[in-house]
């Protein structure tokens, strides 16, 4: 598959405005298509970017990032950093990001999401400061190393598991949340020295190495056998591809104050135009 500058391949939504619309599901995906026509519609969606699921399949060809959507890319992130006021990899009002695939045609086995991504040594301090909450920080740290390491180097889930559980036995704590930030941090020390043994590198600290890892990762998940099995069966052509969503992380662990949920327009049960949902 040839694919030129010409033609876009990063769309890009925040502030009331998207460069897609609800209508492009080829190109943006089931989620990338419905961001956009949400952020059309004035609903306040974080601010984000898709890239496009042809890039899959030329990535797949080639297992190379074609050096335009590298500068495409680059261009994007520098509007979320200004439309959000942060910055990628920055000391202070960190900007970090969940990675998420999104093919026309939703089905299993895709690519598990990422969260918190941008996540490092330098800016888990200011989402410590930001947030005035130095367990938050280190915890949110923590997932996202394990997830990094499950996802993208497809590294067993159970270690990770085992040393968390070490931890929370040294702190007798029965919960994640019981762990003190010091244990947090410590346990992050665990999960990157368990991963270094593994993959026989370090855990990439820099938030751009991050981000083109968990790109291609997104990218591989398009062959994985289930999701290969499930095109198959339901007659869904393989020249789809995936597109990949990179949004502005919102958190709902923060506080008291914070929280997560679904909304419907109706009731999925009787289909009564009526507002449900559960949190």
């Amino acid at each position: 598959m040839t694919v030129t500058y010409s033609q876009p391949s990063v769309y890009f939504f925040g502030q009331g405005r998207a460069d897609g619309t609800a209508t492009m599901k080829d190109i943006l995906g089931g989620k990338g298509a419905g961001l956009a026509e949400m952020t059309n519609l004035g609903i306040p969606v974080p601010p984000g970017f898709t890239i496009a699921a042809n890039l899959c399949l030329t990535y797949l060809e080639t297992r190379q990032f074609p050096p335009w959507l590298r500068s495409q890319v680059e261009t994007s992130l520098q509007r979320l950093e200004a439309a959000t006021n942060r910055h990628f990899g920055g000391s202070e009002r960190p900007l970090l990001v969940s990675v998420r695939s999104g093919a026309a045609v939703s089905m299993p086995g895709m690519m598990e999401t990422i969260l918190n991504l941008g996540l490092n040594e330098v800016t888990v301090e200011g989402l410590k400061k930001e947030s005035g909450n130095a367990q938050f920080a280190w915890d949110s740290y923590r997932r996202f190393v394990q997830m990094y390491a499950t996802v993208v180097f497809d590294l067993p889930k159970a270690p990770f598991e085992q040393l968390l559980d070490e931890r929370k036995k040294k702190a007798k704590g029965a919960r994640d949340i019981d762990l003190p930030a010091e244990q947090m941090r410590a346990l992050v020390k665990d999960f990157k020295g368990h991963i270094e043994k593994a993959i026989e590198k370090p855990f990439p600290d820099d938030p751009m190495e991050q981000l083109w890892g968990a790109i291609a990762a997104v990218f591989e998940s398009w062959h994985t056998r289930r999701a290969t099995d499930y095109r198959k069966l339901h007659d869904i052509p393989d020249s789809l591809g995936t597109a990949v969503n990179i949004v502005t992380m919102v958190f709902g662990n923060l506080g008291d104050d914070s929280g997560t949920g679904v909304a419907f327009t109706r009731d999925p049960s009787t289909g009564e135009k009526k507002l449900y949902g559960e949190y």
